[in-house]
């Protein structure tokens, strides 16, 4: 499995369980944002996402050791980061820290979604995919195909009227937890933005 290294973009995704949904409806979104805050927001930066109703895309970029490691819950981690002896072991103990994280995250949603809706079992894939950003035009390739994505769903018919992504919090969301700036810079500017996501189309 790909290592999640400090500074680091990533493009994380993973669908629900066979023909189960993930969100049913608004205040499942909600939620998951709420849970995705408390355990994702500490290690990583957002870029974009798109949340769709059985499955997710989200670009983040993992933040740099010194601020993982103040936010490491529990002396376990923080002793087995200490205690290694070269930068490979250190940045392995930082890997397995933000994917506990992610894990942590869909399973505290899952519980709750469980709950709510009286059923059982995994509601996503066992293991969440990620993939690593390795340049600036792939950065830019992959935030144009998760903001279309709910267009290849046939769920709407333009990228502002999906309101589970960060197309939508981009350009209309004034309190965005998102690092809106830095996409809108990749772009040169809004117009160049908003052009480059029509063009596809």
């Amino acid at each position: 499995m790909e290592p999640l290294l400090p500074n680091n973009y990533y493009h994380i995704y993973n669908h629900a369980n066979g023909n189960d949904l993930i969100f049913k409806e608004a205040k499942n979104y909600n939620y998951f944002w709420v849970r995705y805050k408390n355990f994702i927001s500490p290690i990583a930066d957002t870029l974009v996402y798109c949340l769709m109703p059985n499955h997710f895309h989200l670009l983040i970029r993992i933040k740099n050791e010194n601020e993982i490691i103040n936010s490491m819950k529990g002396k376990a981690a923080i002793n087995r980061y200490c205690s290694s002896e070269s930068l490979l072991e250190k940045e392995k103990v930082i890997s397995l820290y933000a994917s506990k994280q992610f894990a942590n995250l869909f399973s505290s949603y899952s519980q709750a979604f469980n709950k709510m809706y009286g059923r059982m079992g995994s509601l996503f894939m066992k293991n969440f995919k990620r993939k690593q950003v390795g340049d600036e035009n792939y950065l830019k390739d992959l935030i144009l195909y998760i903001h279309l994505n709910p267009i290849k769903h046939n769920f709407v018919k333009k990228p502002d009227d999906w309101i589970y992504s960060s197309y939508y919090s981009i350009l209309y969301d004034e309190s965005t937890f998102i690092k809106r700036n830095d996409v809108i810079d990749l772009f040169g500017d809004v117009d160049n933005f908003k052009f480059c996501h029509f063009n596809d189309l």
